[in-house]
């Protein structure tokens, strides 16, 4: 399995629209135009997501799915964790009141 499907956080994961573009688009030879043709989505719309300014919503999950291949859950789930560890990065900015007190079990 690559680095794009495991389970184990990643320090500093990729953003998923450079696996996009990197590991469906070039090896084929798409370019952003033909690729956004067959997702049936805008060109502006894959330029946005494989430049890293948009992420991943269900919606595109199964589109990438249907034309490469792959699960939705993969691809929702690599746009997770780069979304949760850039957040985790800002954590300490919060300020959040702790509303329990001991030890919680995980659920």
């Amino acid at each position: 399995m690559s680095k794009w499907g495991s389970n184990m956080r990643m320090h500093n994961p990729p953003h998923p629209g450079e696996l996009v573009r990197e590991e469906c688009l070039a090896p084929l030879g798409l370019s952003v135009t033909a690729a956004a043709r067959a997702l049936g989505v805008t060109r502006k719309a894959l330029s946005e997501l494989i430049n890293g300014h948009s992420g991943i919503s269900p919606e595109m999950a199964i589109r990438l799915s249907k034309a490469f291949g792959s699960e939705p859950e993969t691809w929702l789930g690599m746009q997770m964790e780069y979304d949760l560890w850039h957040a985790s990065r800002r954590a300490s900015r919060f300020k959040v009141k702790k509303l329990y007190s001991g030890e919680r079990k995980a659920a």
